[in-house]
């Protein structure tokens, strides 16, 4: 393993040429649930600064990360090569959750495409990157990424989704407060 001192051009490269990415982080409660989420869509990551990363938070059936970030801030965003040269980049950071309510988010939003999913922005202060070997990561052929959740949130217009995220999305699975149910 490899400790840099930021993201710099070969690993923000690599990073933005990704499909896929995943994202850990936990509650402070020893009794807590740790959470890992996979993340796709290409046009939803982006490396702002070789010591800042944003993506779009889309509409999930839980709402984990934002809680966790809402609570502790730490968080871990995670790369796998799945075709080409084996690597695994990881970024380890404080995160903040932004609503668009927030008026950083403005400053974020046009950095990503058009998904009618979007709940929110995760913006990274990365403290920590590294990069090791990834032998044992399986080479995998990327196909496309899936439309069933931009059509799922399309159909479902503003009104629904926001009730949506109040319904299913105002705490974590152990209770944390996550987006705000108004």
């Amino acid at each position: 393993m490899r400790v840099h001192d930021a993201i710099g051009g070969r690993l923000q490269a690599f990073i933005e040429s990704q499909h896929l990415f995943f994202v850990a982080t936990a509650p402070l409660s020893a009794t807590g649930h740790v959470n890992v989420s996979p993340k796709g869509m290409g046009d939803t990551f982006t490396v702002v600064d070789e010591h800042t990363v944003a993506y779009l938070d889309l509409t999930g059936s839980g709402s984990e990360t934002v809680a966790h970030l809402r609570e502790n801030g730490r968080i871990t965003v995670m790369f796998c090569a799945f075709d080409g040269a084996p690597n695994i980049v990881r970024l380890h950071g404080a995160g903040r959750y932004l609503t668009p309510d927030d008026a950083e988010f403005a400053s974020h939003r046009s950095r990503f495409g058009h998904h009618p999913g979007a709940r929110g922005l995760v913006v990274v202060d990365v403290e920590r990157v590294s990069d090791s070997c990834g032998y044992a990561v399986p080479n995998l052929a990327f196909e496309n990424d899936r439309g069933v959740l931009d059509a799922w949130a399309q159909t479902r217009g503003e009104v629904k989704l926001a009730a949506y995220h109040r319904e299913r999305n105002a705490t974590s699975i152990d209770g944390l407060p996550a987006l705000p149910s108004d």
